[in-house]
C-alpha cells in the first residue's frame, strides 16, 4: 500500500493528479523538440504553461493538506511528506526552466531588427545634381547646415530614448506591482478553494450523522408508539391475557378480604 494513501486518501488523490500532469509535461516537451513550425511551438508552449499552472495549484493544495495533518502524524511521516513535496517542487521547477529555454529560443528566432535603412536611389541622384550646381562655399555651408540638423536630430533621439527608458522603468515597476498583487489574489483564491473543499467534506460528514440520528429517532418513536398502544389496550381490555403486563405499569391488585374465625 502506498505510504501516502495510508496517511490520507485526499493526499494520495492529489499526488496522483500531480503525477499525471508531470507525465503530460514530459511528453509535451518531447513533442516540442520535434516541432519545427514557430506557431505550433508557441501553441504547444501555451498548453504546457497551463499544465504547469495547474500543477503548481495542486502542489499548494498538497502542502496545505500536509500542514493540516502535521499535528496528528509522527516525525517520520511528516519528514516523508515534506520530502515528497520538495521533490514535486524540484520537478516542476525543471519543467519551468525548460519552458523558459524554449521561450527564449523562440523569441530569438522570431526577432528581426533592421539597424540601418539605406538611402533611396532617387534621393541620392537628387543630391548629386544639387551638389554639381553649387560653389565650394555653398557646399561648405550646406554641409555645416546638414551637420547642425544631424546634431539636433541626434539630441532629439537622445531625449526620446531617455523618455522611453523612463516610461519603460515606470511600466516595469507598475507591472511588478500588478504581478505581486495578482500573485496575492491567486494565493487567496487557492486558500478559498481549499477551504471550500474542506467545508464540502465536513457538510457531507454532518449529513451522514444527521441521517443516522433521524433513523435512531424514528426507531425510538416506533417504540414509544408501541408502548402507548399496549397501555391503551390494557386499559380498554384489562382481562386480555395475550398481552403481558409492562413492568411498572401493571394494573392494581384486587382488594383482599381478610377472613377470621370468631371464637
Amino acid at each position: 500500500m502506498d505510504p501516502i494513501s495510508a496517511v490520507s486518501e485526499e493526499l494520495a488523490e492529489i499526488e496522483g493528479q500531480i503525477n499525471d500532469l508531470f507525465r503530460a509535461l514530459s511528453n509535451g516537451f518531447q513533442k516540442l523538440e520535434k516541432i519545427k513550425d514557430a506557431n505550433r511551438q508557441s501553441r504547444q508552449l501555451e498548453e504546457l504553461t497551463d499544465k504547469m499552472r495547474d500543477c503548481k495549484s495542486l502542489i499548494k493544495d498538497f502542502d496545505r493538506e500536509v500542514k493540516s495533518l502535521e499535528g496528528g502524524n509522527d516525525a517520520g511521516t511528516n519528514r516523508m511528506l515534506n520530502d515528497r513535496r520538495q521533490s514535486m517542487v524540484k520537478e516542476l521547477n525543471s519543467y519551468v526552466a525548460l519552458k523558459k529555454k524554449y521561450s527564449s529560443s523562440l523569441a530569438s528566432n522570431n526577432k528581426r531588427v533592421d539597424l540601418f535603412d539605406g538611402p533611396a536611389e532617387d534621393h541620392m541622384e537628387e543630391n548629386v545634381l544639387l551638389a554639381s550646381n553649387m560653389t565650394n562655399q555653398e557646399l561648405v555651408n550646406k554641409g555645416n547646415s546638414m551637420m547642425d540638423d544631424t546634431d539636433q536630430a541626434i539630441e532629439r533621439g537622445k531625449k526620446i530614448v531617455q523618455e522611453t527608458i523612463n516610461v519603460g522603468t515606470d511600466t516595469s515597476a507598475a507591472l511588478k506591482a500588478q504581478t505581486d498583487q495578482m500573485s496575492r489574489v491567486v494565493n487567496e483564491l487557492d486558500s478559498i478553494h481549499f477551504s471550500l473543499k474542506k467545508a464540502s467534506k465536513l457538510v457531507k460528514e454532518i449529513g451522514r450523522q444527521v441521517a443516522t440520528d433521524k433513523c435512531i429517532m424514528a426507531f425510538l418513536f416506533l417504540i414509544v408508539i408501541g408502548v402507548i398502544a399496549i397501555i391503551i389496550v390494557k386499559i380498554v381490555n384489562p382481562n386480555n391475557k395475550d398481552i403481558r403486563d409492562i413492568p411498572g405499569l401493571a394494573p392494581p391488585a384486587m382488594n383482599r378480604r381478610l377472613l377470621w374465625n370468631h371464637y
